[in-house]
Formats: structure tokens, sequence, C-alpha cells
């Protein structure tokens, strides 16, 4: 399977398209199957996508009640951190929708015993996710699967957690089997930081032990100019 790309102007006009996306592929999911298993991202990226999903258009709004909620990682930090991707998706998206309570699945990656807050997780996780939304980092990395990681070779876990190579350095991380099962994956990157990032995961050749983005190269990629300008048209 080829990737699809979308280029916008900007990271404002990227959120928007993102977002429209997003809406249409719920409907879609729900329509299919009576439910969608969406699971976030964290980082400052998805946040005006998130945003721009939550004001939604009032003539086809998105079926909320039938969403369930998860994250692709996050950090070993309370809910209410800043730096929790749980907050951030609450405040951009959740808060302003109406996703039940207890269709919406925190990780809980600072309980003491990570692992097994790794494996309760797991057990949540549906059979495939219907969508999957991923960032990108400068370094290559998505999700909590940082280049070089032992978690990219995990082939039977579905939740591990991992070490990152900035704080917060405790995480749990959702796996390539994860990834690979997803029905749909939206991959957001903007910003010249991330060009090389993007240009290294959409090349032909490469490992996702140097670039673990490739793992979502099949994935609907939304971009900016600033992030798209080392792709070859």
């Amino acid at each position: 399977m080829v990737h699809q790309r979308v280029v916008a102007a900007d990271a404002a006009a990227m959120a928007r398209l993102a977002a429209e996306w997003l809406a249409g592929e719920i409907r879609v999911a729900v329509t299919l199957r009576g439910v969608c298993a969406l699971a976030l991202s964290g980082g400052a990226t998805p946040r005006p996508a998130y945003e721009a999903l939550a004001e939604g258009p009032l003539e086809d709004p998105v079926p909320w009640d039938r969403v369930h909620v998860f994250f692709g990682d996050e950090r070993a930090v309370p809910p209410d951190h800043p730096d929790s991707n749980y907050r951030m998706a609450s405040e951009a998206l959740l808060r302003r929708v109406s996703v039940p309570a207890g269709n919406v699945h925190r990780m809980e990656a600072e309980a003491a015993d990570a692992q097994a807050a790794a494996d309760r997780y797991a057990r949540l996780l549906p059979e495939a996710l219907d969508v999957l939304v991923l960032g990108v980092g400068a370094d290559g990395h998505t999700a909590s699967l940082f280049p070089g990681s032992p978690a990219l070779h995990e082939r039977s876990r579905r939740v591990v957690p991992v070490r990152a190579p900035k704080p917060p350095e405790r995480r749990l991380t959702l796996t390539p089997p994860v990834l690979a099962a997803a029905r749909r994956i939206l991959v957001l990157a903007a910003g010249e930081d991330k060009a090389q990032a993007v240009a290294r995961a959409l090349k032909s050749a490469g490992t996702p032990d140097e670039v673990p983005a490739r793992l979502a190269r099949d994935g609907v990629w939304f971009l900016d100019e600033a992030a798209a300008r080392l792709l070859a048209d």
C-alpha cells in the first residue's frame, strides 16, 4: 500500500483538513461497525486538529456517543500534569464533545508497576483500532517508539513500558503490532524541524529502527509545506 499525502499551506490549514478527515473516518467506522475505536496522539501538533474536530459541522455531527477513545502513548505523570497527553486531549477535544466518560480509556503510565499498567491497557484495546492518530518527532519517533528502542521489535505485547531519551523518561506506548492492525492511520507533522524526519520516514528505503515513523508509512500523512519541503513530488 502506498502512503497518501496531504500538504497544506500552513499548520492551521493542515489542522482543519485533518479534522475533516477524522470526522469522516469516525462516521464511516460507526456506520460499518456501530462503534469507532479512536486512539489519540499527544504533542503540540495534534492539538489544533483536535480543537477543530471539537467545533465540528453542525449539519453532520460526529456520533461521539459511539466513540471509544484510547491513547497511542502516555508519559508517567498524573492526568492533570502539563505533560500529560490525556490532559491535552481532554482540554482540546474530549471535554468539548459528548463522548461518554466511560468511553475514554486513559493510560495509567504513572502507576508504580508500569508493566502491570501496560498489561491492563492491552486488555482494554480492541483487536484493531478504527482510527489511530500519530505524530512525528524531529528524531523520527512516533507514539513513544524512539530510534533504536527494543519496543520496535515487539511482536506479541501490544502495550509496553519504555524509557524515552528525553523527559518525562518513563512512558507507556502502543507497539508495532497495534500500528499494523489499525484500519486507518492519520499522521500529523508540521514545521521545518520535522522535514528531515518526514522525508526519511516516507522514502523507499530504511528501517523503523532508524526512523520509527516508517511504521506508519502507509497511513494518510497530513503535512504543512514546511514539513513537506524535502519530499520529492
